[in-house]
């Protein structure tokens, strides 16, 4: 609430009145206030890593020999931070299980979004040695590319290249800012209205144990949170472009209806899209990507899923769901799925398939460890002979608010446009009613927003 009501317009309006030399600077301090907000003690290490990546970036651009050398140490130890403060509990806690040893070490709290802001770091200084792009004189520009509020902490990751251009030099126009503010309402309400219900209803059903918990149950759980998950991500997403775009940056798209995917590949090309092209861009392409032979292409796309199961998470239900994904895509490049075309019910079967595949993943992304993922995804094939609670306790899990959000979040899922159908002048009135619609949509939202608890976005803790 203060953050939509207090924050943003007075962030926008001081942007608007300000001179452009001074616009970079405002945004600038804005993020740092953002991120101190949160993470009052964290700051510091982002100001360490862009201080890092500045230095490196110089050297790069300065030197001519020993440019692979400079470029290796720079990854390094910006990988050594992310590596520190996300999965050194993690690492601890497997020598212990390992050597039968007891050290109690201190946990290490993890800093919102590092994961966000490393890989663009990271971005900045590979475009840098590669040759794309010149390394960045001025430091605080380059603060403001890696500490930009609107995605500071969960994402898009926007890799330098794309907006380096944007940071010397941009215009907003009345037009950027209704679409920022239409696009930010779009999001706020995917988050408010639909993730937060049926987040309520996932972690309702996760919470039981699975003795007591009807096998369908278990599946309404599973499809609640396939569903919070999109629409918390892609909310936040959607947020980030918009507010984006009202400051005059242009972020790609992070998330194309991945739930109409036909196979696993194609759902990677759909979600989280600013993840899978940055492995592609600087982790699968550099190991040869597909142009090393068919086994080592193989390998290649194991080592991929394996470092963006390690990415999401410092557990070991993270890295299965990496691997789980990247079995599949092996298995369908195996067997030529994502070529292969056909009728109406090979369509559906593919389509079933990748939704049967996701959302087992998704059981594995949400439980608490691996073990209560296994029980969970036992539970929902009926294996627990003591499960046979009654299926009338769905109703206490699910009302008619939650099934309204179930069906909404179905349809929305899918693309919908009327463009091609309605005539330009109808579209215009469309167009226009469309506002309309959002502005009562923002209002219901708010009233959502100020009468419930404080839900954060499930990417908070990448």
């Amino acid at each position: 609430m203060f953050f939509v009501f207090v924050f943003l317009p007075l962030v926008t309006g001081i942007y608007w009145l300000v001179p452009r030399g001074l616009k970079n600077s405002v945004l600038l301090m804005a993020s740092l206030l953002f991120y101190s907000w949160g993470e009052p003690r964290h700051v510091v290490l982002m100001l360490a890593m862009i201080l890092i990546s500045y230095c490196g970036a110089l050297l790069l651009d300065c030197s001519r020999r020993g440019r692979a050398l400079t470029a290796a140490c720079t990854i390094i130890l910006e990988l050594s931070m992310l590596a520190y403060f996300k999965y050194f509990n993690f690492l601890a806690d497997i020598c212990n299980a390992a050597f039968g040893t007891e050290f109690d070490f201190v946990k290490i709290a993890l800093p919102i979004g590092i994961s966000f802001y490393t890989f663009q770091s990271l971005s900045y200084v590979v475009d840098v040695y590669r040759g794309e792009v010149r390394a960045q004189r001025s430091i605080t520009k380059l603060a403001l590319y890696v500490s930009f509020f609107p995605q500071l902490v969960a994402g898009p990751i926007v890799k330098y290249h794309d907006i380096a251009h944007e940071i010397d030099l941009r215009t907003t126009c009345i037009d950027d800012m209704h679409y920022g503010m239409r696009r930010f309402i779009i999001g706020l309400s995917k988050k408010i209205l639909l993730a937060n219900t049926l987040g309520a209803v996932a972690d309702q059903v996760f919470a039981q144990s699975p003795s007591v918990t009807h096998p369908l149950m278990a599946w309404i759980g599973a499809i609640a949170y396939s569903f919070q998950i999109f629409y918390d991500f892609s909310g936040y997403s959607d947020m980030a472009i918009g507010l984006g775009r009202m400051f005059g940056f242009h972020f790609l798209e992070n998330f194309n209806y991945p739930y109409v995917s036909q196979t696993i590949t194609e759902f990677w090309r759909r979600w989280h899209i600013s993840l899978s092209t940055w492995f592609r861009e600087y982790l699968y392409i550099p190991l040869g990507g597909n142009r090393v032979g068919v086994w080592r292409t193989y390998i290649n796309l194991f080592i991929v899923f394996l470092a963006t199961g390690i990415w999401h998470g410092a557990a070991w239900n993270f890295i299965v769901w990496g691997l789980w994904h990247g079995f599949f895509i092996v298995i369908e490049r195996v067997i030529g799925l994502p070529k292969r075309v056909g009728g109406f019910v090979f369509k559906m079967a593919r389509h079933l398939y990748t939704l049967l595949v996701v959302l087992l993943g998704w059981v594995l992304f949400r439980a608490e460890d691996l073990p209560a993922a296994l029980i969970y995804l036992q539970n929902m094939f009926g294996m627990f002979s003591d499960s046979t609670s009654s299926m009338n306790i769905i109703p206490h899990y699910v009302d008619n608010i939650e099934i309204l959000a179930f069906v909404s979040a179905a349809i929305f899922s899918m693309p919908i446009s009327c463009s091609k159908f309605l005539p330009k002048k109808l579209l215009l009135v469309v167009d226009r009613g469309w506002d309309v619609l959002l502005v009562v949509l923002f209002v219901i939202t708010s009233i959502y927003m100020s009468a419930s608890t404080y839900n954060p976005f499930i990417y908070f803790r990448f």
